[in-house]
């Protein structure tokens, strides 16, 4: 893996000193398995879908957190104690960690479980302090101080 330089950056640019951190994390993130196979869809401007492949897992075998900006999707079966005599085993019913970072003000709307599909929406949901603003020109803010 290539490791990226971004002191150039941090001449020019105030405040992005995040990036670093975001980019780190997303290095660590592409060591993980490919287990469950998985689709990132966008459905709208801020909207997107996150689709896993969790044939075999129950509802209640399946866990979905937030902490910080990272979402975190765990998939535990349960040890069976008999055993199956499989001719041809290509169904995985493997326990699972999957992890995505989301950007800032990302926000899970819900989750649902669909012929072995976990559907798990996001949306993006800028503040209002965040969002453009139109300044009008002709008030001076010393005027409106004295």
């Amino acid at each position: 893996m290539r490791n990226i330089d971004l002191s150039p950056l941090y001449r020019s640019f105030i405040g992005f000193d995040h990036l670093a951190s975001m980019i780190d994390a997303a290095s660590r993130n592409e060591k993980q398995p490919s287990y469950p196979p998985y689709n990132i869809e966008l459905l709208g401007e801020d909207k997107y879908r996150i689709t896993m492949a969790v044939a075999g897992f129950a509802e209640s075998e399946l866990e979905i957190q937030v902490v910080e900006n990272t979402l975190h999707v765990t998939g535990n079966k349960p040890e069976k104690e008999e055993a199956r005599n499989f001719l041809h085993k290509g169904i995985s019913e493997r326990n699972f960690e999957r992890k995505f970072q989301l950007g800032d003000h990302v926000k899970v709307l819900g989750a649902g479980l669909e012929n072995g599909l976990l559907h798990i929406d996001l949306e993006r949901v800028i503040p209002e302090a965040k969002k453009p603003r139109k300044i009008e020109i002709g008030s001076s803010l010393l005027e409106n101080k004295g």
